[in-house]
C-alpha cells in the first residue's frame, strides 16, 4: 500500500470536538451527535465528512492508549461566521500529506494506521509532522460496508 502525496492549503472546517484516548474512545458518541446537526452549517462546501485528530506533540514518540487528544466530526467550509449552536471550528494549515486508501469496513482501518505508522513510515524518507490527521470520508464511504473507501490523510515532511 504506497501513498500519493498532496500539498493541502489552509482548510476551514466547522465541526464538533471531543477529549477521548484510545482507550477511552468516544468516536461513535461524537458522530451521533455531529450527524443530525451538520445540515445546520450553511457555508459547507461538499458532502464530504472529515473525522480529524489533533494530537499533543510528542504523542507518538511517547505512544500510550491513555493519552487525550482531540477527535473532530466536521466539514469544510467556505468561512467560520455565523457558526451554528454547539459548532466549533478548526483550521487545517497548509502542508504535505501521505494519502493512504482504506478499503473494507470502518472497524478494520485500525489495520490500515498499523500499517502506516510501524511500517511505512519507518521505512520511507518521511517522518509525521505536527500537523492534524484526518479521514477523509467521500461518496465512497459506506461505514461497515465490506465495499466502502476512505482516505486517511498523514501529516509528513522529509526527515532530517
Amino acid at each position: 500500500m504506497q501513498p500519493r502525496f498532496e500539498t493541502i492549503t489552509e482548510k476551514l472546517l466547522v465541526g464538533q470536538r471531543v477529549k477521548m484516548s484510545y482507550l477511552n474512545n468516544k468516536t461513535f458518541e461524537l458522530w451521533r451527535k455531529f450527524m443530525p446537526s451538520r445540515k445546520e452549517i450553511k457555508n459547507s462546501i461538499s458532502t464530504e465528512l472529515y473525522s480529524v485528530e489533533v494530537y499533543p506533540p510528542q504523542f507518538f514518540e511517547n505512544f500510550s492508549n491513555e493519552v487525550e487528544f482531540e477527535k473532530w466530526a466536521a466539514i469544510e467550509a467556505t468561512s467560520l461566521d455565523k457558526l451554528p449552536n454547539e459548532m466549533e471550528s478548526l483550521i487545517l494549515p497548509t502542508g504535505l500529506y501521505a494519502v493512504f486508501i482504506h478499503k473494507g469496513p470502518a472497524s478494520s482501518g485500525p489495520k490500515t494506521y498499523q500499517y502506516i505508522f510501524e511500517t511505512w513510515i519507518p521505512s520511507s524518507e518521511y517522518q509525521l509532522d505536527n500537523r492534524p490527521h484526518f479521514a477523509l470520508m467521500g461518496d465512497k464511504y459506506k461505514n461497515e460496508d465490506p465495499d466502502s473507501e476512505e482516505e486517511i490523510w498523514i501529516p509528513v515532511k522529509k526527515k532530517l
